[in-house]
């Protein structure tokens, strides 16, 4: 059994080395809201949130603000994330 997710496309709206906009097709509501709850575990984490203006047509666009390097808090969380899905997956197939 597995899951098929439709790829994401990424692009990058506006860059420094302490803010990043960027902008995500094929991606809803429940990732974004992990990926920002996780970003806010990140103690250099200054602001983050998303907005998708339609949730049919719509792209998520995800602001990032930090005291650190963006890209770098913003990896660390994807860590933190794929992390916690792998440790998901592996509790599910335990009791299949």
């Amino acid at each position: 059994m597995g899951i098929l997710f439709a790829k994401m496309d990424i692009k990058v709206l506006e860059e420094s080395k302490n803010h990043l906009i960027i902008e995500m097709g094929n991606v809803g509501h429940g990732f974004c809201n992990i990926l920002v709850k996780e970003l806010w575990n990140d103690k250099n984490t200054k602001s983050a949130g998303y907005h998708i203006e339609h949730p049919l047509i719509g792209k998520a666009k995800i602001v990032i603000e930090s005291k650190a390097d963006v890209r770098k808090v913003l990896n660390r969380a994807i860590t933190r994330v794929k992390r916690s899905a792998d440790d998901f997956k592996k509790a599910f197939v335990k009791i299949c």
